[in-house]
């Protein structure tokens, strides 16, 4: 059903005005007839849900959402365009697969492919150029999925690690957020999932990626995480929309990294330096530290979720190899919990943790920033993180 019918003539609540909800209120005002369209900015206690036919939530509101008036922007987007809908999410890997078969897709189909959602612009932005032959390629965040009662025709669900848990509390509720990108699907719907994933019910066509890809694509792409987003993006390109396997292959073999996603930042002073600030688990951390071949050492520490760093500890203590400079709340309490592990050093912060890579790497080495964990208390964002750790690098001498 249109969006501009569903809202026609409704009293509509903005609850949240970040980028979507912006987003959302220029799309009421511009191409719905809404009988009134308020914004909120506060907590759930102070809106009166009598008063609205609707309240479309942002992204990342921590709060009971249920019930018949709450819905979302992502909501709308699919009520209307599910069909159309390739939906790409996982803890990790979801914003490099979904720019790979963006930059597949928009190449070889004859028809409009747009990049929307969590990587992309919000997904009214682009109402007006969606026809009925328009493939959307949506990325979305586990805050998108939480409340939704569909699904897109097509989900990508990649891997699954615990991750938001200061948002959800428990593993459970994130994992039962992120299922909804299947949960809704019907028997001529598809979902294309890792093999960590195999056993995740629904009512799709399910087609399974093996998680440990043998080396088959020539990419700039480091690492075997890399292998496997390729070998998914190849999967669904070939067989779901008909694309040449060579061609496929030769795309995919001249796509750059995204910032912030193990990008070399470059090499000073002999030492080479990567930014993977992106980094909010453990297993990112130490898929990192297997994808350059010189590492030697690893930043790691921000905020403190109070997600499991067992896997990280359990590697820095069989790597003692790597030098691990850990900073910050999560680097602090991973420092406590190691004790005494001489591969290990605290710093406060990144400024510091830099200066003390430059002096215990060696040239012909390379360092990296993984940090393993969340930006915020710190930095506005990842990408903020990221340049700053490239500024850092690029400054002073050895």
């Amino acid at each position: 059903m249109k969006i501009t019918d569903v809202v026609k003539d409704k009293r509509i609540l903005l609850w949240g005005y970040g980028r979507e909800g912006k987003a959302m209120e220029r799309f009421l005002r511009e191409k719905a007839s809404v009988r009134e369209c308020a914004v909120y900015e506060g907590g759930q206690d102070g809106i009166d849900e009598e008063a609205y036919d609707f309240i479309i939530k942002s992204p990342g509101i921590v709060a009971d959402a249920r019930g018949s008036s709450y819905t979302s922007m992502t909501e709308l987007f699919l009520g209307e365009f599910a069909k159309q809908t390739i939906g790409v999410t996982g803890t990790k890997g979801k914003s490099t697969v979904t720019s790979l078969l963006y930059e597949v897709l928009s190449r070889e189909l004859k028809r409009k492919v747009l990049l929307v959602g969590n990587m992309g612009l919000p997904c009214l932005n682009y109402y007006d150029e969606i026809d009925e032959d328009t493939v959307i390629l949506f990325e979305m965040s586990c805050h998108q999925l939480q409340y939704l009662t569909r699904s897109p025709h097509v989900a990508v669900f990649l891997n699954l690690f615990p991750e938001h848990l200061d948002h959800y509390g428990t593993v459970e509720k994130y994992t039962e957020a992120k299922m909804n990108i299947t949960k809704w699907q019907r028997e001529d719907d598809f979902l294309f999932v890792g093999e960590q994933l195999r056993g995740v019910e629904s009512r799709a066509k399910k087609i399974v990626i093996p998680q440990e890809v043998p080396r088959e694509f020539e990419l700039r792409l480091k690492g075997k995480h890399n292998q496997f987003n390729a070998q998914m993006v190849y999967t669904i390109s070939t067989e779901l929309f008909g694309c040449d396997g060579e061609r496929v292959r030769e795309i995919m073999s001249g796509f750059s990294t995204l910032r912030h996603r193990l990008e070399c930042v470059g090499t000073f002073d002999g030492i080479e330096y990567y930014d993977d600030s992106i980094s909010t688990i453990p297993e990112a951390t130490i898929q990192a530290a297997g994808s350059v071949p010189n590492a030697k050492t690893l930043l790691i520490g921000g905020m403190d979720r109070n997600i499991p760093y067992g896997v990280l500890e359990e590697f820095i203590g069989a790597h003692p190899e790597y030098n691990y400079i850990l900073m910050y709340a999560s680097g602090k309490r991973i420092y406590g919990e190691l004790a005494n592990v001489s591969s290990c050093h605290y710093c406060e912060d990144l400024k510091e943790a830099v200066e003390l890579a430059k002096k215990i790497t060696k040239k012909g080495e390379a360092c990296i920033l993984s940090p393993a964990a969340a930006s915020y208390g710190y930095f506005s964002d990842f990408q903020e993180r990221g340049d700053v750790f490239r500024e850092l690098v690029k400054s002073g001498k050895r």
